[in-house]
């Protein structure tokens, strides 16, 4: 086996400890996002040290050939489980979505397939003289990966339009090059870069799924003030609509019905606005109950307000705290788009 793989695989592994420690040291992260990235992150080292084994074992005495068999299906049994570590990162929330369920019972099915698969050598076999060769259904891995990095990737176009990540565009050159790289792997076996690939695009997700946190307010999912700062800084001559609202008797929410439920009516209420205005404009938490919208069609603005209005007294029916909102707007001169 080339000595450079030995040198890649150890450049591997010491930028998955490296992005262990930053994802251990992130203020960004909660323990859930932690937990995921750390899963991640373990799982692509497990895979990269499987493969390793699999290549020093392949082809050596018969007495070794059970080593080969149990590193190459926990390599290809693994693999489709990055993604949806990845995946589990996306939503702060502490529940288990129905989507992610669904994933970890495909997981689960794949391994148990995998595993029934082995006597016969369907997806891989390991001969009688201890030699590793692809099977004739090998592309019963082939699909089940691609479909985890699909579901990754739908995933996260989903998350980064409900959050209006300004940079959510980013998404679509990793997925294709994480989709390059895996065919060229496919086609030509002996290169053996994948799991280098995946390092690198697990780090820049990282940094990708960071700067999508950045940008926007943690108790509402809206755009928060920096960002809302850093966008007018560069706004120039052009013309838009300013949208500002302010909850109403607040304090008397909180006082009445404690901070948490005070957290809840906030949150209800920029569900609200992020629903009427975000076709349109960027929605914007600005301060403690006070919210805005930079929209860049006039021509929609009566027509955002009624649904924010008609959605606001949904939210009232439901909640008895929820309070009436003030909401204003001007005509603002800035190339806000």
């Amino acid at each position: 086996m080339n000595g450079y793989f030995y040198v890649l695989t150890t450049i591997d592994l010491f930028v998955l400890c490296f992005m262990c420690i930053l994802t251990n040291l992130s203020e960004a992260l909660d323990k859930k996002q932690k937990r995921g990235f750390f899963s991640a992150f373990a799982l692509i080292a497990a895979i990269s040290i499987l493969e390793v084994i699999t290549l020093v074992v392949d082809g050596t005495a018969e007495k070794y050939r059970w080593v080969n068999i149990v590193s190459n299906y926990l390599g290809f049994g693994l693999s489709p489980a990055v993604s949806i570590c990845l995946v589990y990162v996306l939503d702060k929330k502490t529940i288990v979505e129905k989507d992610m369920k669904l994933a970890m019972i495909f997981q689960t099915g794949y391994l148990i397939l995998l595993a029934a698969s082995i006597p016969y050598g369907l997806v891989f076999s390991v001969s009688a003289d201890n030699v590793y060769a692809r099977g004739p259904f090998f592309c019963i891995y082939v699909i089940a990966y691609f479909a985890a990095i699909l579901y990754l990737s739908l995933s996260t176009i989903k998350m980064s339009k409900q959050f209006q990540n300004r940079s959510k565009a980013l998404i679509y050159p990793l997925i294709v090059f994480l989709a390059a790289e895996t065919t060229i792997q496919v086609l030509l076996p002996d290169l053996h870069v994948t799991w280098l690939c995946v390092t690198l695009l697990s780090v820049l997700y990282f940094i990708y799924c960071n700067e999508m946190w950045t940008q926007l307010d943690g108790l509402t999912g809206l755009l928060n003030q920096n960002s809302y700062l850093n966008r007018t800084n560069r706004m120039h001559d052009c013309s838009g609509i300013l949208i500002v609202f302010d909850v109403d008797d607040f304090k008397q929410v909180n006082d009445l019905y404690g901070h948490l439920q005070g957290d809840v009516c906030l949150a209800e209420i920029a569900d609200c606005i992020k629903k009427a205005y975000a076709q349109y404009g960027y929605c914007y938490r600005i301060g403690g109950d006070e919210f805005c919208v930079l929209l860049k069609n006039r021509q929609k603005e009566m027509e955002c307000i009624q649904k924010f209005l008609r959605l606001l007294e949904n939210k009232r029916e439901k909640y008895e705290f929820i309070s009436t909102v003030s909401y204003g707007s001007a005509i603002c001169s800035g190339k806000i788009f």
